[in-house]
C-alpha cells in the first residue's frame, strides 16, 4: 500500500495441497534452508545457497506465492566469483555471496528489466546500477532477482489492488494464499517470508515497507528520508520516498541497512545523513531497559484479535524495563491527509517525467502522458480490474512552482513533524512511540478489493522520519506487527529496541502456505 490505502479487485486462483508441498531443501549437514539468517549462511558457498534459493522458487513461487517478477540470469556466475574471492582469501563483509532479492522500481545494470509492474516499461533495461544496488553489490550480495510489486508502487488508482501489476501479475501472502500481502512491496514481503532469498528491499512512500512487512511476519526499516539515495529508483514524491530493508530478523535487516547507506552525489539529500556503517552494533537484548515508550492509542483501534496482540505486546516491554506512557495523541493525526495526495500528485508528475527521459531509447513511453496513452491502447492486459486515476489527476497538475503545491509541502512537514512526531516526543520526554502496523491482512477481494483495516504508517512517511516493524504475534495464524517510531536519524535506537522486543518475544512463525484462512 502506497501513499493512500488503496482498493481493487483481482483474481484468486485455487490451488490443490499437492501443489503446495514444501519441499525440504537442505546441505550437507542437513540445515534447512527454510528461516536461515545470514550468520547461519556463512557455513555454505554462495553457490550451494544460490542454487538451493532457486530451486525453492522454482519448486514455490511459479503459479504459487508468485513473488517474483524476473530471476536473475547472472545469478550463479555472480556466486562463483564471489566464492573464488572467499578462497582466495577477501572476505567483503556478512554479505559476502548472500542472496538479496529488490523491489522491481530499482534500476539494474545487468539483464534485468525495471519495470515498476507495468508493461510500457518491460523492457526498460538501465544503463546504470540505482546507487543502492551499487552499494550492495561493493558489499558481496548476490543479487537473486526483482520482486514482484504493486504496479507503479500502487499509484495508478484509487481503486488498485495490492500485489497486482501488469507484467507479473497477483503476488499472494504465504501465510494464506487467498490474503493479500499489503503493499507495494508485496513480492519482497511474500519472498522473504517464504524463504526465497535471505533478505529482501523494498520501497516505501506511505506503508509500502512496513504494511507488507507486518503481513508478511517480517522485520521492515523505513530509514529516515536521506539515509539512503533515492537514485535510480522509480519514484512516487521525493519528499517521502525511500528504500529500505525487509528480513526475518532485526539482525539481518541492521546489516542490510548498513549496506544500503551513503552519500550519493546523485542524491544530495543523502550528504545530509547521519548513516551508520553498522546497525549491528545497536543489538542490545536490554536495549528497552529505562526507555520512555509513549503508546499512540489512536492507532489500537483495529479489532479484538490485534487488541490481545498489542496488550502482550505492550506487557512485554513492561517486562523488559520500559517505562510506558500509555496514552499519548499524536494530536494532528489524519490533518493532512488531503495535503499529502496533493504532495504526491505534484511530485509523481514531475519526479516521473524526469526519471523516463532517462531510459534508453527503445522505451517509447517516456512521459506521465505517454504511459496514460498506453494504458488506454492496452487496457485489456494493463487495466482489466482498475483503471489510472491518480496518473490522470497528476497530469493536471502543473509545476513543483505553483502555490498550492508549497502550501501543501509545508503544511504536511508542520503537521506530521514540529506539531505532531517532535511535539509528542517532546512533551512527554519520550524515546519512542509504539502502535500496530496494522491488522491481520484481508482476503483478497474480486468484488471490493483491498479492505486495509487500520495502523500506523502515515506520520513517518510524511515527516520522512524512521519507522521499523517488527513481529508481534499472530491472530487466526496470521501475523500482526509492532511499530517503533521516534524522530529524525532514530534508526539505531529503533533498531535497538526493535531488537530487544524480539529476543524476547520470539513472535515470528514460519508461513504455512495455507489454501485459505
Amino acid at each position: 500500500m502506497d501513499a493512500i490505502h488503496r482498493r481493487s479487485f483481482l483474481r484468486v486462483t485455487t490451488l490443490s495441497a499437492a501443489a503446495l508441498a514444501l519441499p525440504r531443501i537442505t546441505f550437507a549437514d542437513d540445515v534447512p534452508l527454510e528461516e536461515l539468517t545470514i550468520a547461519e549462511m556463512q557455513r555454505f558457498s554462495s553457490r550451494a545457497l544460490t542454487e538451493a534459493y532457486l530451486k525453492r522458487i522454482e519448486a514455490l513461487d511459479k503459479g504459487q506465492v508468485n513473488s517474483m517478477i524476473e530471476l536473475n540470469p547472472d545469478a550463479l556466475a555472480i556466486a562463483d566469483a564471489l566464492d573464488r574471492e572467499r578462497k582466495a582469501g577477501r572476505v567483503r563483509g556478512p554479505l559476502h555471496g548472500i542472496p538479496v532479492v529488490i523491489k522491481d522500481n530499482i534500476d539494474t545494470a545487468d539483464r534485468m528489466a525495471t519495470s515498476a509492474g507495468s508493461l510500457a516499461l518491460a523492457e526498460n533495461v538501465a544503463k546504470r546500477d540505482a546507487h543502492i544496488v551499487r552499494r550492495m553489490r561493493e558489499a558481496g550480495v548476490v543479487l537473486l532477482g526483482k520482486t514482484n510489486l504493486s504496479e507503479w508502487a500502487n499509484f495508478r488508482s484509487t481503486h488498485a489492488t495490492s500485489g497486482w501489476s501488469g507484467r507479473g501479475g497477483l503476488t499472494r501472502n504465504p501465510y494464506a494464499l487467498n490474503r493479500n500481502c499489503c503493499g507495494s512491496s508485496s513480492g519482497t514481503g511474500a519472498a522473504i517470508a517464504a524463504s526465497f532469498a535471505a533478505v529482501g528491499v523494498g520501497t516505501e512512500t506511505d506503508g509500502s515497507i512496513v504494511c507488507p512487512s507486518a503481513a508478511c511476519g517480517l522485520v521492515g526499516i523505513k530509514p529516515t528520508l536521506g539515509l539512503v539515495s533515492r537514485s535510480g529508483i522509480i519514484p512516487i514524491a521525493h519528499s517521502q520516498d525511500t528504500a529500505g530493508p525487509m528480513a526475518r530478523t532485526v539482525t539481518d535487516a541492521a546489516i542490510l541497512l548498513g549496506a544500503m547507506t551513503g552519500a550519493d552525489s546523485l542524491d544530495p539529500i543523502t550528504a545530509k545523513g547521519r548513516a551508520e556503517a553498522d546497525y549491528t552494533k545497536f543489538l542490545d537484548p536490554n536495549g528497552l531497559r529505562g526507555a520512555r515508550i509513549g503508546v499512540a492509542r489512536q492507532y489500537f483501534d483495529i479489532n479484538d484479535h490485534v487488541k490481545k496482540v498489542m496488550d502482550a505486546a505492550l506487557d512485554a516491554l513492561r517486562g523488559l524495563g520500559a517505562v510506558l506512557i500509555d496514552p499519548v495523541e499524536m494530536k494532528t493525526h489524519n490533518q493532512y491527509n488531503d495535503s499529502e495526495l496533493e504532495v504526491l500528485l505534484y511530485e509523481f508528475k514531475t519526479d516521473l517525467n524526469v526519471y523516463l527521459a532517462t531510459m534508453p531509447a527503445n522505451v517509447k513511453s517516456r512521459t506521465l502522458a505517454d504511459l496514460i496513452k498506453f494504458n488506454e491502447e492496452n487496457r485489456e492486459r494493463e487495466m482489466p480490474y482498475f483503471g489510472q486515476e491518480l496518473f490522470l489527476q497528476a497530469q493536471e497538475k502543473g509545476p513543483l512552482t505553483d502555490a498550492a503545491y508549497k502550501k501543501a509541502l509545508a503544511k504536511n512537514h508542520r503537521l506530521s513533524r514540529a506539531q505532531g512526531i517532535d511535539a509528542v516526543m517532546k512533551q512527554h520526554k519520550l524515546d519512542a512511540l509504539v502502535a500496530p502496523t496494522g491488522g491481520p491482512v484481508w482476503t483478497t477481494d474480486l468484488i471490493n478489493g483491498d479492505h486495509y483495516t487500520g495502523g500506523y504508517s502515515s506520520a513517518s512517511a510524511v515527516s520522512g522520519y524512521p519507522h521499523i516493524t517488527v513481529p508481534a504475534g499472530s491472530a487466526f495464524g496470521l501475523p500482526v506487527g509492532l511499530s517503533f517510531f521516534a524522530g529524525a536519524w532514530s534508526e539505531g535506537v529503533l533498531v535497538k529496541y526493535g531488537y530487544a522486543f524480539e529476543q524476547a518475544t520470539k513472535a515470528r512463525r514460519r508461513p504455512e502456505f495455507r489454501v485459505g484462512g
